[in-house]
């Protein structure tokens, strides 16, 4: 098998994971999610000699993704990523209310709180995975984390 079919095999093992990342990240903004994703996935692809292996090729790809989305918020100055119009709101395709009011709870966050908490809740990774791949301490990633689910709390509850 060859290294291109090796590498399709893990894009398609991983491309929801880190599509559903980058979707959170960007507060359901599909085709920017989408277009950040294939960026991520053609980085990956010219850095795979990089992977040294220590963790799970997922968490690579996610750190990848995170790299992606804060340059891409970087590069928009004029409209960052945190404070996207409602157009950009999460899709309201959701299966059921309860998902579509965690969505726009989510959309309310800090793009790390959002980060910490799709990484460690919604993607299954632990405190110290999610700190390698946000680069950031541990410490920080546990007060993001702490910080956006009192958050997420309180506006569930105001909103019931």
């Amino acid at each position: 098998m060859s290294t291109d079919t090796d590498f399709g095999a893990l894009v398609r093992a991983h491309q929801s994971k880190v599509r559903g990342f980058l979707r959170r990240l960007t507060r359901g903004d599909a085709a920017l999610a989408d277009d950040l994703a294939q960026e991520t996935f053609l980085e990956a692809y010219r850095k795979l000699a990089q992977y040294r292996g220590e963790g799970s090729f997922g968490s690579w790809l996610c750190g990848i993704a995170w790299s992606r989305f804060l340059m891409e918020r970087r590069k928009r100055k004029e409209e960052p990523l945190d404070e996207l119009p409602e157009s950009a709101s999460p899709d309201p395709a959701p299966a059921s209310a309860a998902r579509l009011d965690l969505e726009r709870a989510m959309a309310l966050l800090s793009a790390e709180e959002r980060a910490a908490l799709t990484l460690c809740y919604a993607l299954g990774h632990s405190h110290g995975e999610a700190a390698e791949i946000l680069h950031l301490p541990l410490g920080t990633v546990k007060s993001h984390v702490l910080r956006g689910r009192e958050k997420l709390k309180a506006m569930l509850e105001a909103e019931s």
